[in-house]
């Protein structure tokens, strides 16, 4: 028989339904009985026939008509909301999508994906949190955990004192506690630690938690039963996520505020999120998809709660946009030279030799990739061959060492990442083929967030010489462009407001690169004397790099719009192509028009890697055709004619630095 599950006020009600011809009106008179009958007071509803309300399907927010019938507009468990005329809204209702998707659109998973707790990487988790994968252990994983297992229960059985296990936690490590109370202990240590507060993680990035604790306890040394995992997966594959506030971790003794939110949806109970729900109490949600909320054994609290993988989750997003945005700004900063009409020189790759770094090699000849005339014409290069220019300012002449060390500190910071992504990070740590437990520190979240600190200064370089860029772009007297990139100025602003968004966020990202790991505060009593603050390490990282990602965007919208006054010439034909790409989604500016659309359709772009995409195959091919295999550094190894030392496209002799 269909069944329905219906919110009024603070009350879920399952309302079975015989017959799905009945309207929604019915569905709803059928519920406000249920709600009456279980309130001393009726709930201060007088009679049911009078009582007027609107339904929404919980999954969506959609209104229902109340005429239409409940088959034609809802699916067997659906999840619906019932606003009572006069009421405010549901003290504890949540709407349907918690905050903004920073990745992408949710995506019914098509594969598995095999979790041992030692191979996951930062891209899996990203396409974890996508929803294009279920979860599965790996037979060496279920072993593993059977083993550890197995030994908590050889514990719990022979009355050892473990902390942990059969003592409590923290300042409370010394107090022994009965057997009998050890499942009482664990759920208890759960819910006084579901203490945090504010908006809840986004569906994808609390998958990516959710997925990335599976595969920390599939490492087997954190002693939590298959049984327990299986369930964890179960509620994985079924995308049934439970409400996680985004703030209250310290970072140690692990993401213990966020850690145990999680938990506590997988023990039915606080709210949980499903696509065919959307925000409901948690038991309903496990109910409508045929699973069972978790039932604790001895340490199992602990082992769900204990860890960096708040942190680490985050992190991974953070590195994984971080990496996709270097690579684009190289483009972006490419095309912008084009339309300033600067010199490829600066990016002879003999000068880089000189300087090894590996980012600044790389950045230089992704410039000669883009701007190489001889490789690829380029009538805007042609045009200013024989200027008088002796060379051009830093934003343009040092990309590859700007642009450079954050390719460099993405490289090291992604190293850290998936490391910890696959790092056993609870306390105390089960050994099985030593048959004993040793407490330690691997909580502690310091390497994430020193290193996501790190992440957060060198990415925001990229948005703080990019708006300088734009200055050059929109400034008449440094870019022989109309002032602000538009015709009729005066009339139209063109991208006067825009550039000054551009400053307003780096100036914004001046302040949430100040470190939040050099800061500490003792917690426990002292237990916890050092912590890492990795958490808000983690979510200012995700901001600076989200204004990064907008100031890109405008950057990319400036210097297509600078084409426009240089047209009918043409730039170089990967260029070409990144123009043609912008101008399918933002037309050009003729007048002034309602701009943020524009910028927001360019930062998507960018998120979904599309300039990268276009470039791509050019810089791969050029590469490939012209990296010559070995080459030794001297003062006459190049050429103007030098593949690897792009022919000049402005007059360069020695001068002012």
């Amino acid at each position: 028989m269909p069944r329905f599950t219906v919110h009024i006020r603070d009350e879920w009600l399952a309302v079975p339904c015989r017959d799905t011809s009945n309207t929604i009106q019915w569905l709803g008179q059928e519920a406000l009985k249920r709600y009456i009958k279980n309130k001393p007071d009726n709930g201060g509803i007088t009679a049911v026939k009078d009582t007027r309300f609107v339904a929404r399907r919980c999954q969506g927010l959609g209104l229902l008509d109340a005429d239409d019938t409940i088959d034609d507009v809802l699916e067997d468990n659906d999840f619906v909301e019932l606003a009572i005329e006069g009421d405010t809204m549901s003290p504890d209702f949540i709407p349907c999508e918690p905050g903004v998707s920073h990745l992408y659109p949710y995506t019914r998973w098509k594969f598995y994906i095999s979790l041992d707790g030692n191979s996951l990487m930062s891209t899996d988790l990203i396409n974890l949190g996508r929803g294009l994968y279920k979860i599965k252990l790996t037979p060496e994983a279920e072993r593993k955990v059977v083993q550890s297992r197995e030994l908590l229960d050889t514990i719990v059985k022979e009355n050892k004192v473990v902390y942990g296990i059969t003592t409590g936690f923290g300042k409370f490590a010394r107090t022994v506690i009965p057997v009998s109370k050890l499942k009482e202990l664990q759920e208890n240590l759960v819910r006084s630690h579901s203490a945090g507060v504010g908006n809840p993680l986004s569906p994808e990035r609390t998958r990516m938690l959710l997925a990335l604790r599976i595969n920390v306890l599939a490492k087997g040394h954190s002693g939590v039963s298959l049984e327990t995992l299986q369930a964890m997966i179960q509620a994985f594959n079924a995308s049934c996520l439970s409400f996680v506030p985004e703030k209250g971790t310290v970072g140690a003794s692990g993401d213990l505020a966020p850690l145990s939110h999680l938990a506590l949806g997988l023990m039915g109970e606080g709210k949980m999120w499903s696509p065919t729900s959307g925000w409901a109490d948690a038991k309903y949600v496990l109910e409508a998809h045929g699973l069972k909320p978790i039932s604790l054994k001895p340490k199992e609290g602990l082992a769900l709660i204990n860890g960096t993988q708040m942190i680490t989750s985050l992190g991974a997003e953070a590195v994984e946009r971080a990496q996709a945005i270097a690579q684009q700004a190289d483009i972006i900063a490419a095309l912008t030279l084009e339309v300033l009409k600067g010199t490829t020189k600066a990016f002879d790759s003999d000068i880089h030799a000189l300087r090894p770094h590996p980012g600044q090699i790389e950045v230089a000849q992704r410039f000669r990739s883009l701007l190489d005339s001889d490789h690829h014409p380029s009538q805007i290069a042609e045009s200013h061959r024989f200027c008088d220019r002796v060379q051009d300012a830093y934003t343009m002449r040092c990309c590859p060492q700007v642009h450079g060390i954050a390719n460099d500190t993405i490289a090291f910071v992604q190293n850290i990442i998936n490391t910890e992504i696959n790092s056993a990070t609870d306390n105390p740590m089960v050994f099985a083929e030593r048959g004993e437990t040793i407490s330690g520190g691997n909580f502690h979240g310091e390497y994430p967030a020193k290193a996501l600190d790190f992440l957060a200064i060198a990415v925001h370089e990229l948005a703080s010489i990019s708006e300088r860029r734009i200055e050059r772009l929109c400034n008449p007297s440094l870019s022989e462009l109309p002032a602000f990139l538009v015709n009729e100025g005066g009339l139209n602003s063109g991208f006067m407001i825009a550039h000054c968004t551009a400053a307003a966020l780096v100036s914004e990202n001046k302040v949430l690169c100040h470190p939040s790991s050099v800061d500490s505060l003792s917690t426990s009593a002292a237990t916890e004397d050092h912590v890492s603050m990795g958490g808000w390490a983690a979510r200012k990282a995700l901001r600076v790099i989200e204004h990064v990602e907008q100031v890109l965007a405008i950057e990319l919208l400036a210097a297509c719009q600078g084409i426009e006054f240089l047209r009918p010439l043409r730039t170089t034909t990967p260029l070409e192509k990144v123009y043609e790409l912008v101008r399918s989604v933002v037309k050009p500016w003729m007048k002034d028009r309602f701009m943020s659309p524009d910028i927001e359709a360019v930062h998507r772009l960018l998120l979904d890697q599309k300039v990268w995409n276009v470039a791509k195959p050019y810089i791969d091919k050029y590469q490939t055709e012209y990296i010559p295999e070995s080459r030794p550094v001297s003062p006459t190894a190049f050429s103007l004619d030098s593949p690897a030392s792009p022919r000049n496209t402005s007059c360069d002799f020695p001068g002012v630095f």
